[in-house]
């Protein structure tokens, strides 16, 4: 008899890994082998991430890599570059894995699981005769935005090659938030080129995701009700950090610095300002000054996590005479275990580029947010945050573009002081939280999905 056996592959970016990973992790507490691919460059940074930690990959996984095409010193944001060679590239070094591994009599693959990004490898499922699951690391609404390109065409709204035609708020059903044309999905890349790769990705993986046998995504039926009555065949099973709460991490690209937790236990419960824009956000040297002399002037202790490339020449950006201000009081990282961070007592709020995970890291722990959304769906989840949830904030610019020290002490002190919106962040968490309880709808779908992929092993 074979053990069910789920074949993880991610589109690789830090953002699309985490959750994966998180759902693997569910799947190997209930009794699945799971062997997890990243490209070999991002494998690499994984397990040297990792090193020096034992225990932390669970007996029933194993983390496997394929290459990506490009060559090791070749740049991964360059986005257009990465996508044209992983379709290139990967999905025949994926099905010679697949063989590989099912060479064994008890060890065959009976199920992909696939970033939906990564389409081809749900043709590789169907393909080979296994199970095919799509998975959707972003929120339901951003998926239904992208489903959506064959009706905003229809509508005028955008040409048949994704140039945007008609520069107006665009509302997919009543209840769901508004979204500007030039914030969507492909839209939001200044190089044109790359604009009209992502489109024509998009629409290929419209296509791809009609093999899955499940389309599930890493939210709540809670937090976007509207988008799964418009679209039913999406199934919420999240948050799944919420029913996997393991400590360490396994998928992070940078070594995490778990010192921070201690620096958190010596500050006064609900008193932290946490700072963190993700993996992928750059600031303006200009505006990285004004964050770090708007969080000096809050007089609060602040935790804030800056990337080695979060801006220009990162060490000579802080202010003059910045770091010897804050002693004692403010502490910067270059990457820290989110999830742990954020379901400390001594944090406060979280000031973020909204991503989905961090979004929904936040959300599941209670924390109101101050939002400065960088790019992509980073706009649409401002919007759920503050308009439809009313768990945060957002800045103003100036005429210049840049959000100005005192607008950052301001909206802090505005978020912490006035409304209510540390008890309508803690309202949310209670909600999403009985979501992924067995009889919640995250909860049940995520059974469902378990119990089919051990019974399709046996057809």
């Amino acid at each position: 008899m074979e053990n069910p056996h789920v074949l993880a592959i991610p589109y690789p970016a830090q953002g699309h890994v985490l959750p994966l990973m998180d759902l693997a992790l569910c799947l190997v507490r209930h009794g699945i082998r799971v062997t997890f691919v990243n490209s070999e460059f991002d494998h690499k940074r994984v397990t040297e991430s990792l090193s020096g930690e034992e225990n932390v990959v669970p007996d029933r996984m194993q983390l496997v890599s394929i290459p990506d095409g490009l060559e090791s010193w070749e740049d991964r944001n360059d986005l257009g570059k990465l996508t044209l060679s992983i379709f290139e590239v990967m999905p025949g070094n994926l099905e010679a894995l697949i063989q590989k591994i099912n060479q064994s009599d008890s060890d065959k693959v009976t199920c992909i699981v696939a970033d939906e990004s990564m389409g081809w490898a749900l043709e590789i499922a169907k393909k080979m005769g296994i199970g095919a699951v799509a998975f959707w690391p972003a929120s339901a609404t951003q998926l239904a935005q992208k489903f959506s390109i064959p009706k905003l065409i229809d509508d005028g709204i955008i040409s048949c090659t994704g140039s945007v035609l008609k520069n107006q708020m665009v509302k997919l059903s009543p209840n769901i938030p508004e979204m500007k044309p030039e914030h969507f999905l492909w839209a939001c890349f200044n190089d044109l080129e790359l604009q009209k790769i992502a489109f024509q990705t998009l629409c290929k993986t419209n296509v791809t995701v009609k093999l899955a046998d499940w389309l599930i995504c890493n939210t709540s039926d809670e937090l976007e009700a509207a988008t799964f009555t418009l679209f039913p065949q999406m199934l919420p099973i999240g948050p799944l950090l919420a029913s996997n709460r393991l400590g360490k991490s396994v998928g992070s690209f940078w070594p995490e610095d778990s010192d921070c937790l201690a620096w958190l236990g010596k500050q006064p419960v609900q008193s932290v300002i946490y700072v963190a824009f993700g993996s992928f956000t750059i600031i303006d040297p200009t505006q990285f000054r004004e964050l770090a002399l708007g969080l000096e002037l809050t007089n609060m202790p602040f935790l804030w996590v800056v990337r080695q490339d979060l801006t220009a020449e990162t060490d000579n950006a802080y202010p003059k005479g910045f770091k010897d201000q804050i002693q004692g009081r403010g502490r910067v990282a270059n990457w820290v275990p989110q999830q742990q961070v954020l379901s400390h007592p001594s944090v406060a709020c979280f000031l973020s580029h909204c991503g989905w995970n961090s979004t929904i890291e936040g959300l599941s722990n209670g924390v109101p947010f101050l939002c400065w959304p960088y790019f992509a769906d980073q706009f649409l989840n401002q919007s759920y945050i503050c308009d439809v949830w009313k768990i945060g904030l957002g800045f103003e610019r100036d005429a210049n573009g840049i959000i100005p020290r005192e607008e950052i002490k301001n909206k802090i002190e505005q978020l912490l002081t006035v409304g209510d919106y540390k008890q309508r962040a803690f309202d949310l968490k209670a909600k999403v939280m009985n979501s992924v309880k067995e009889n919640g709808s995250s909860g049940k779908n995520f059974n469902n999905l378990v119990q089919w992929i051990k019974d399709d092993k046996e057809q």
